[in-house]
């Protein structure tokens, strides 16, 4: 294939690959983060953690998809235009036609892979962070005027009457009971300000007074301040706070492949682990797959000089059905027996199969071939 018109279909390949990528992972990005975060995680500055977290996984998932759509409309069109016919008389094989399109596959298979073996394992756990912060309001920011919040397993009680401003509140109570010394205080203050370190955040309180009650009730203390500092243990500068546990799906390829759980030792955890290897090794590698059976169809149905629009509606069609099937298989069923892993390795080498037959189905019978043939017979 002459190298401008290779060019000139890759090109408009990978453009409708991108376009359709964007509008396939936006929206379950989107409803992902309104499912997730509330209004007030906006607020804490934890958009983008969430963000970064969910869309390499997204893009890895949604990427085949978008590169076998894109290839079927685009085949569509060189078939409705004549440009099949076109490239046959050029003497260009099936497979010829075919290598543009297999060229961005390939590309989309090779990012697909570094996505879901590298850059998203990096970065997904960050969602799990941000889920961590909102569950156990961890982020000053995050909190809600007139509304009482427990730390500490419920040994300190917060309480404010409203935000002034963004790290400053207006009406602090905190009621606190240690443990150690046996007694519990009241602390209230006109005004306090949150101040992130790089380890946690520092309640600076203006203008207040502190109760001690003792715990069997005698001798009750109380001392006025005009500032007074209390650590909170809440989110620092220094980053997310650290989950005190770590999924497999965090694990960067090397990790991942070398920390393979035993079966007979933690089945749940052997099916998970097996769940994101089908996830890695799979789900990428259809975008070539993908790619090759959208021609197979549309070459095969649509005739070289036009009419493919039943080709077309069967490849829309049939690559989202392959592809959700294959990706509810390795997300679902593998979890609940192993033992379908061989089923989604089996779905994606019959869809394989089945395109390279079309294809080369289509190659022996393009109308030059059958011209030469016919050429050759004395």
């Amino acid at each position: 294939m002459p190298r401008l018109l290779f060019f000139y279909l890759s090109k408009r390949i990978a453009a409708a690959t991108l376009l359709i990528a964007t509008g396939l992972c936006v929206p379950v990005v989107m409803t992902t983060l309104f499912q997730y975060l509330p209004a007030a995680a906006i607020r804490g500055g934890l958009l983008m953690p969430a963000l970064l977290g969910i869309l390499p996984t997204v893009v890895y998932i949604a990427l085949p998809m978008a590169v076998g759509v894109a290839v079927a409309l685009e085949f569509a069109r060189m078939s409705a235009d004549g440009m099949i016919a076109v490239l046959y008389s050029m003497r260009l094989s099936a497979w010829a036609i075919s290598f543009p399109a297999a060229s961005v596959a390939v590309a989309a298979a090779a990012a697909g892979y570094w996505l879901s073996s590298f850059f998203a394992p990096a970065y997904v756990g960050q969602m799990h962070d941000v889920i961590y912060v909102i569950r156990n309001s961890l982020n000053h920011r995050m909190l809600e005027p007139a509304q009482f919040y427990t730390f500490d397993n419920g040994a300190r009680t917060l309480y404010f009457r409203r935000w002034r401003s963004a790290d400053v509140v207006s009406g602090m109570f905190i009621r606190q009971f240690s443990a150690e010394k046996n007694e519990e205080q009241i602390v209230t203050a006109a005004e306090a300000e949150f101040r992130r370190n790089a380890n946690g955040v520092v309640l600076v309180m203006s203008d207040g007074s502190i109760e001690t009650i003792p715990a069997d009730g005698s001798s009750i203390r109380t001392a006025n301040f005009d500032e007074y500092a209390m650590p909170i243990g809440m989110q620092g500068s220094g980053g997310l706070p650290q989950r005190n546990w770590r999924g497999v799906f965090e694990r960067p390829f090397l990790e991942f492949f070398r920390e393979r759980p035993s079966s007979s030792e933690d089945p749940r955890q052997f099916a998970e682990w097996m769940s994101e290897a089908a996830k890695r090794c799979g789900i990428p590698l259809l975008a070539l797959v993908h790619a090759l059976l959208a021609i197979g169809l549309v070459l095969s149905a649509a005739s070289a000089s036009g009419g493919a629009s039943a080709a077309v509606k069967a490849a829309l069609l049939a690559i989202p059905a392959i592809h959700v099937a294959i990706l509810v298989s390795a997300e679902t069923l593998v979890r609940q027996d192993t033992r379908f892993v061989w089923f989604v390795g089996l779905a994606i080498v019959v869809e394989f199969a089945a395109a390279i037959i079309l294809i080369a189905r289509q190659n022996a019978n393009f109308p030059l071939a059958k011209d030469a043939a016919a050429q050759a017979v004395p």
